[in-house]
């Protein structure tokens, strides 16, 4: 792991799964707890490199993420990781309009009553 703090909005390589595996993920959670001494984990959801027509996954393209090419982030796979499997920040953090249109993904996947559509955001 990387001495650096995460942040909301930033996109990081995770090792995730037994055997651990490299992946990409944005970190979702509020910085208090990215920060705080007392929490030993991060909320993350995971890209994918495939599509998937499911209303709880943002397309982003590659000059906005830093990646190699398309990518999906998956807000119905939202998980804690220890912040021990963070290994590498990437330099493009997601801009406020991109995380809030993560955060309607996210509470999607759980909220009947969650916005179907982001061009309102």
């Amino acid at each position: 792991m990387t001495d650096a703090v995460p942040r909301r909005g930033e996109i990081w390589v995770v090792n995730l799964g037994e055997p651990p595996r490299r992946h990409w993920a944005l970190v979702v959670s509020l910085d208090v707890r990215n920060r705080s001494r007392f929490s030993d984990s991060v909320l993350i959801a995971p890209f994918g490199s495939k599509p998937v027509a499911l209303p709880t996954v943002v397309q982003f393209e590659p000059g906005e993420t830093g990646l190699p090419g398309p990518s999906y982030l998956r807000g119905d796979l939202i998980q804690p990781i220890v912040k021990a499997r963070l290994v590498e920040r990437l330099p493009r953090p997601l801009s406020d309009r991109r995380m809030r249109e993560v955060c309607v993904v996210i509470r999607r996947s759980f909220d009947p009553d969650a916005p179907a559509e982001n061009s309102s955001l």
